[in-house]
């Protein structure tokens, strides 16, 4: 049930390539999340599912939250200063309501990694983690494929540079 496999190796000398690795990792965690609710449907909260909740639960309470904070520093404002404020506009509200759906999940998350999720609550569990994989799929979408170029392309090497240095500073606190 674990698919959570390595990305392709991109370092913080290369911050979007890095950035877009990272969404691929989101694609497959939110594939998780959504796999959990068929697992236990038909196996109950067994020790995959609730290895598979730790797993979801450790990467967007930790990774994720740094990888809005890299976009925040550093894509949505080269976005403002291309003519792109709308789009960034539109991204940071993306990731405020994906961090407010996801702290309606944690409970559901917990309850599976400590095995005692109710069968009674599953299919809203299940409605919410939909909801929050679309989103997040359509964000991830608009920032693979508008964002992430502008931005790419109007950063100067140097500034790169620092930007890959200020991601791998913040992780290492």
């Amino acid at each position: 049930m674990n698919l959570l496999h390595a990305s392709p190796a991109a370092g913080f000398d290369e911050p979007f390539e890095l950035m877009a690795a990272c969404h691929e990792r989101m694609a497959r965690t939110l594939s998780l999340l959504e796999r959990i609710g068929e697992h236990i449907a038909t196996h109950g909260c067994d020790a995959q599912a609730r290895d598979a909740a730790k797993d979801v639960l450790r990467y967007f309470t930790i990774a994720a939250p740094l990888h809005h904070e890299d976009e925040e520093l550093h894509v949505f404002p080269r976005l403002r200063e291309e003519g792109h404020g709308e789009l960034a506009d539109q991204l940071l509200s993306d990731h405020r309501e994906m961090e407010a759906r996801w702290a309606g999940i944690v409970p559901d998350l917990t309850a599976i990694r400590d095995g005692v999720m109710p069968g009674e609550t599953l299919s809203a569990a299940r409605e919410r983690w939909q909801t929050f994989a679309t989103l997040y799929r359509r964000h991830i979408d608009a920032e693979d494929h508008d964002a992430y170029p502008a931005a790419s392309v109007a950063t100067p090497d140097t500034e790169l540079r620092a930007m890959g240095e200020e991601m791998a500073g913040r992780r290492r606190t």
